[in-house]
């Protein structure tokens, strides 16, 4: 038992009431003077290891989550805003593997031109942002992905991601193989409708675990 009990019960309390994820220099922030963070976190992930709320470490940051062996039983369908089409996972997938990307790598490496639409209803969802601008003619926008996008897909860090070395020994996306074919499988489920273009019918997306509400 913790020789910080009431340190930890505050602890639990931050995490189950956050709306999002909360950084060490946060939770840190609301501990009592001395209180030994890792120690504490450790504890409670110990804790609640064999529950049905896992405390995890998502992006860097900290969150309780429904544990991952629960999360067909309480998976539920989540829009965001115009669901993705084949078109959003395939530009998502290379965001990911090739950040930061500009458009005009995008559609090299998919072999199709990409509409706006198709970026903007990532950037709407909150799984990508503008990095900069490359410094070549034209100055084109490059794009990563966010700590909402690890969020999301369950993910501690970039490192995390599935397919990569698939993806390494497969090369660069041609015009007639999807993203998924190459390694880029997000941990996602999509039943991708073929006929759908980029800002036309949708998909939906299935987190791997509940997310919280807001």
């Amino acid at each position: 038992m913790s020789g910080q009990p009431e340190a930890l019960r505050m602890l639990e309390a931050l995490l189950f009431a956050a709306v999002e994820p909360l950084d060490e220099g946060t939770l840190a922030g609301h501990l009592p003077e001395g209180a030994d963070l890792a120690a504490l976190l450790g504890e409670l992930q110990a804790a609640y290891s064999e529950r049905g709320i896992n405390v995890v470490r998502v992006a860097k940051r900290w969150a309780m989550r429904t544990a991952v062996d629960l999360a067909p039983l309480l998976r539920r369908d989540v829009e965001i805003g115009r669901r993705l089409s084949r078109a959003g996972v395939e530009t998502l997938s290379i965001i990911a593997y090739h950040q930061p990307a500009t458009r005009a790598e995008i559609e090299e490496m998919r072999g199709v031109s990409t509409s706006r639409g198709t970026l903007d209803i990532l950037l709407e969802a909150g799984w990508i942002k503008p990095r900069g601008r490359r410094q070549t003619p034209g100055r084109p926008v490059t794009w990563i992905t966010t700590d909402g996008f690890l969020d999301h897909f369950g993910l501690e860090s970039l490192d995390d991601l599935p397919g990569v070395s698939d993806l390494r020994a497969a090369g660069l996306l041609d015009s007639t193989t999807s993203a998924r074919s190459f390694g880029l499988e997000l941990p996602l489920s999509v039943d991708v409708d073929e006929s759908a273009d980029d800002i036309g019918d949708v998909e939906t997306i299935e987190p791997l675990s509940n997310q919280p509400d807001g």
